[in-house]
């Protein structure tokens, strides 16, 4: 199951979504989504959970807990529209 993790701190690393999503079931991938030119964290990161039971579970608990000062936004991830091609000039 892939879970929207937002409203994230921009030091927030993939080992803090790691372990506290890990106390509610088993965590297969863990990706801070980060800005192409700085690096920065992009404050929003998606979370792959082994299986729905439990990552229901870490929606229902996680959403609107605070971490690092932030309450998270914790939700079902949705599918990503293909958009159109930018021209870089």
């Amino acid at each position: 199951m892939n879970i929207y993790v937002g409203n994230l701190t921009y030091d927030a690393s993939e080992n803090n979504l790691r372990n506290l999503f890990g106390e509610h079931g088993t965590v297969t991938k863990v990706n801070v989504i980060t800005d192409k030119m700085s690096g920065k964290s992009k404050g929003f990161a998606f979370v792959e959970m082994e299986n729905e039971k439990d990552g229901q579970k870490a929606i229902e608990k996680l959403n609107n807990y605070g971490l690092q000062g932030r309450n998270l936004t914790v939700n079902l991830a949705r599918a990503r529209t293909e958009r159109p091609a930018r021209n870089n000039w």
